[in-house]
Order: structure tokens, then C-alpha cells, then sequence
């Protein structure tokens, strides 16, 4: 077994020391590099995806590298369990985009998480085994490895086995997300995984994972077989069977991940590449963007009453189409060509008002009354040959389903969630679905995740991504917005506080201290309702400067967040 292990000091010293390529981080900027740049949501899966790219890897190498990692040191979202999508943007400029979300099982129903009388069943679709879709991520790496790798594929699983045998200590931010999920441990595993624990988890307790090491050894020497046949299969079946799930064997040997075509758009000059269905992020976001062309928002001024006024209708109005008319397009005719057409959206947002709020209700009927928090990730990388690609990957909620497979050492999905479980009644993130959403066997649940490449004059320029469940399309939006609008560094841009709002509820959620009191006045005498949150999303995501240095930026005032450029 070929093993990386690179102690976070060393990396830190030899990033910022020894290379003589390596430019100091700036107080205005994030970590700057010449020729590569790596942005993921924890240190140790930065640090590992840095020692791909030394050892020769490319940007789909580390990538690859990275998502096992994060299956180790971010269970709360990293994950073998769950799915995503990536774009990727190859220095010759070709753009491609591998879809690797979840499926629902072939023995799913539409009204599978409805009583005799028709009524929703709390929790049924968010915890516990009957929450979880056919997983998509081993399926993803693999394949993403089959067209692009070009290190041997146990070089790249081989970190993060021996992150899981010989342990790793716990940020503050996963020790606390594992004492708030403490109850669902306990309520939906019928034996005592590692993560329950009568003591709260701490800040530097170091926990070791064999079942995961094993599990990730048998995917290290198999490839994908290694996951969706014999043993590790077999221990998902069994966990299905034991707690009323349906992923079987056979759910798992046909799952296949899907090469789609790119959407592209513009704004103000730039080209931006997004997925495509069943992500609603890249049809939602390229909407926003038409919508927002004709704004000038430096000039209206950032986080102003009135920016935030714009940016929230824009939203409600495209949240509305997401509800109504995106699904797997597989499964259902999604009208992507209308929805991205310029006198569509032009009409669409004619009837947004400069001075007042159109309620949500008169754009379209529903009521939603709360949006729970998600723990999805994003990371971001771009290699010296000019390379890059943006994983969005997730188990859905926080620690998904809350299953972990018992001798698997892993947690399952709550992907199911997703779907529209009945026409009108929202997710656990206050999202609206219909006919395009229900379920059905083996279909993809829309996604909002958005992992997003801009280029600027045919140039590599940003790559961007977060989770947040349904902030993540407007996290990127602010994000896009920030740096081509207000013209500033990416460290900036990601630390700018932020604003969301959706379709419904009808409320927007702002980050704290993020806007003036005036502003404040001015929204709720426009008929705004405002309610401030401590966050929203987690950017991660590498800015090309106009000098072609690369400017890494992790959102670590949010989340553990960690950049590395060299």
C-alpha cells in the first residue's frame, strides 16, 4: 500500500518556506500560488490533495484523493455514502460535467412516505434506512479516474485509508456536529457505532475508524467493485434489511454515473459553466444572472437595502420555476431551453417593483413556514497545467440519514428527502417540488447543488461551489456577484456577509451584522419580513488574478476551510 502522510505544520512550513514558487499570503487575499491552488473544506483533506498534486497528479487526481479523504475526517458531509456532480474545465478548455447523484431504489414508490390517508409521515424521508438513495460518490471517483486519472487509482484512495486506521484528531466543528446528532445516532443504528459517545465529542479527540479503513482498502484493491459488489455491498444490504430500507445488491451492481452536457451562460462579459438536471443550481443560477445583468449592484451598493431588495425578488421568481419545472430529466421533460431563454426571463422579471416586495404567494401558491440546516461540501482545485474542477458532494443533512452500516464504518444518505415526497409540501429546506420531482425507481431527486467555472476571455477565471441546501444557487450567485461586480479579491468576496431568499418561506435570511440598520427600515417598510442567521453557505473556490497567480479561497471564518497554493 502506497500511503501519503504529510503532518499539517510540515505542509504549512513547506508551503510557505521551502518552495520558491510560493507567494506569501496577503492580508487582502487569500493564499496565493503560481501554479496550483487546492481549496477543501477541512486541513487534512487539503493536505492530501496537495500531496497528489506533488507526487505528478492532475486536478482530477487530487479531486479523487480529496472526496475519500473528506469520507474520513468530514463525515458530517464527506462521504462513500452519498453522490454530488463535478464540472470540469481541462487546460485546452474543454468543459465537462459527470453526474454522480443518488438514484432512488428500484423498488421505490411516489407515495412511499405517505399514510393510508395521504399525509406526509414526519421524518420518514430524513432518517433512518428508508431515507437513503442508492449511493453515487465511489461510483463518481471511479469514473472520473477511468476518463481523467493519471495516478494509479490506489495512490489515491491510499490516504485516506490510513487517515481512518491511524487516526486523525477532531476540529471543533465536527465534535460539535457530532454531539448535536447524538439522539438520531442512537434512534436509527440498532448497535453503538463509534459516534455515539456518553461524554460530548471535544476538540482534538482523536478517533480511529478500522471499519472505514477496511472499507475504503476493499475499494483501494477492487475500484468501484470494491464498494457496489461482494463484501461492502453485502454489508448495505444487510443494514437495509435489519432497519426497513430497499437498497439491495441489485440497486447498487446497476448504478452508473451520467457524462451530461454543460449549460453555459453569460454574464457582463464572462462565460459560466454549470450542470446541468438534476442539479437545479446551474439552470437557477444562470436565470439569476440573466436577471441581474441589467443591475448595476456597485452602484446601488453592496449589501444595500436596495441590492437585497433586487436580489430578492430575482430569487423568488426563480425558486418558483425550480419548484414547478425542474426534475431528472430523464425522467421528465424539463424546459431547459425555455427557462434559459433571454425574453423568457426579460418577461419573468418584468414585474419586479423597484420600491416593494411582490409576496411570494402572488407568484405562486404554497405555504412553507422553516429551512433546516444541511451539511453538504465544495471543494475546488486547479493543477499547474492549468486544469480545474468543482466537486459538490453531500449526504443530504447533517450526517445524512444518520445510518452508519454497521462493519462498514460509514454513513448512508437521506437523499430521498429531495424528491418531492407530495406535490406542495416542502424538504427539510423549505423547497417546494411537483410532478418533475416525485418519485420514482431509479430516478435522480433534484439537487441544488452548484458547482460553477467561469471563464473570462475564454480563460480559466473562477472556481466556485458551497453547500447550504437551498442557499447554496444564492451563495454562488453572491459569491459571482462580489467578484465581477464589486470587483473584489476572492477573500473578500467569500468573507462578505450574505443574504437568501427562495420562493418560500417568504422571508429573507441574513448573516448577522450583515446589513445597516437604515437597511433594515428600508426592506420592512418595502414589505419585507427579515431573519438573521449566523450563516449561510461555505464557499471554497480558486480565483485566476489578472497576473495568473492563483488566489485560494477558503471560507474559514465558516467552517474549517483550508487553502494551499504552491
Amino acid at each position: 500500500m502506497n500511503i501519503i502522510k504529510l503532518p499539517l505544520l510540515f505542509v504549512i512550513f513547506l508551503v510557505h518556506c521551502q518552495s520558491p514558487n510560493v507567494i506569501s499570503s496577503l492580508a487582502e487575499t487569500g493564499p496565493i500560488g503560481n501554479e496550483a491552488m487546492i481549496s477543501t473544506t477541512h486541513p487534512l483533506a487539503t493536505e492530501v490533495g496537495l500531496g497528489i498534486l506533488q507526487k505528478g497528479g492532475n486536478a482530477i487526481d487530487a479531486a479523487i484523493a480529496v472526496q475519500f479523504s473528506l469520507s474520513v475526517v468530514y463525515p458530517q458531509a464527506g462521504n462513500i455514502g452519498g453522490g454530488g456532480f463535478a464540472v470540469i474545465r481541462l487546460d485546452d478548455g474543454t468543459v465537462a460535467t459527470l453526474d454522480f447523484r443518488e438514484k432512488a431504489p428500484q423498488s421505490a414508490t411516489k407515495d412511499m412516505y405517505l399514510d393510508a390517508d395521504g399525509n406526509v409521515i414526519k421524518e420518514l424521508s430524513k432518517i433512518g434506512h428508508l431515507a437513503s438513495g442508492v449511493p453515487g460518490s465511489v461510483a463518481g471517483m471511479w469514473e472520473l479516474h477511468q476518463k481523467y486519472g493519471q495516478l494509479p487509482w490506489a495512490d489515491l484512495v491510499s490516504p485516506a485509508v490510513n487517515l481512518a486506521a491511524n487516526g486523525h484528531q477532531l476540529t471543533e466543528f465536527t465534535a460539535k456536529s457530532l454531539n448535536n446528532k447524538q439522539r438520531d445516532f442512537i434512534k436509527v443504528n440498532s448497535y453503538q457505532p463509534w459516534v455515539v459517545k456518553e461524554e460530548d465529542w471535544n476538540k482534538g479527540d482523536t478517533i480511529y475508524q478500522k471499519d472505514l479503513a477496511t472499507t475504503l482498502s476493499l475499494i483501494e484493491n477492487k475500484g468501484r467493485d470494491g464498494f457496489y459488489k461482494g463484501i461492502v455491498a453485502d454489508l448495505i444490504a444487510t443494514e437495509m434489511q435489519s432497519g426497513g430500507g430497499l437498497i439491495t445488491q441489485k440497486d447498487l451492481i446497476a448504478y452508473e454515473p451520467i457524462w451530461r452536457a454543460a449549460l453555459k451562460g453569460t454574464y457582463k462579459g464572462f462565460t459560466i459553466h454549470v450542470m446541468a438536471p438534476p442539479s437545479s443550481g446551474g439552470i437557477a443560477l444562470l436565470q439569476l444572472l440573466q436577471g441581474a445583468e441589467k443591475y448595476d449592484f456597485k452602484k446601488l451598493g453592496h449589501n444595500s437595502a436596495q441590492m437585497i431588495h433586487i436580489k430578492t425578488e430575482l430569487e423568488r421568481r426563480v425558486y418558483a420555476d425550480r419548484a414547478t419545472f425542474l426534475g431528472d430529466a430523464d425522467f421528465y421533460p424539463v424546459p431547459v431551453d425555455q427557462l434559459l431563454d433571454p425574453n423568457y426571463n426579460k418577461e419573468r422579471f418584468s414585474s419586479i417593483l423597484e420600491k416593494k416586495a411582490t409576496l411570494s404567494t402572488e407568484i405562486k401558491e404554497g405555504t412553507v413556514n422553516v429551512i433546516e440546516s444541511i451539511e453538504t461540501t465544495h471543494f475546488s482545485i486547479v493543477d499547474k497545467a492549468g486544469n480545474s474542477i468543482g466537486i459538490t458532494t453531500t449526504l443530504n443533512g447533517n450526517f445524512g440519514s444518520a445510518v452508519m452500516v454497521k462493519d462498514g464504518g460509514f454513513f448512508l444518505n437521506n437523499e430521498m428527502d429531495d424528491f418531492s415526497v407530495k406535490p406542495g409540501t416542502p424538504n427539510m429546506f423549505g423547497l417546494i417540488g411537483g410532478k418533475a420531482n416525485a418519485i420514482a425507481p431509479e430516478k435522480r431527486m433534484l439537487s441544488s447543488m452548484t458547482p460553477t467555472i467561469v471563464e473570462k476571455d475564454g480563460k480559466l477565471f473562477l472556481v466556485t461551489g458551497s453547500p447550504g441546501g437551498s442557499t447554496i444557487i444564492t451563495t454562488v450567485f453572491q459569491n459571482i456577484i462580489n467578484v465581477i461586480d464589486f470587483e473584489m479579491t476572492l477573500h473578500d468576496a467569500i468573507n462578505a456577509k450574505r443574504a437568501h431568499s427562495q420562493w418560500l418561506p417568504d422571508v429573507i435570511l441574513i448573516e448577522e451584522n450583515a446589513i445597516s440598520e437604515e437597511a433594515i427600515t428600508t426592506l420592512e417598510q418595502m414589505g419585507h419580513q427579515l431573519k438573521f442567521m449566523p450563516e449561510i453557505g461555505k464557499i471554497n473556490a480558486i480565483l485566476v488574478r489578472p497576473d495568473g497567480t492563483l488566489e485560494g479561497g477558503p471560507d474559514y471564518l465558516r467552517s474549517d476551510s483550508y487553502a494551499i497554493g504552491y
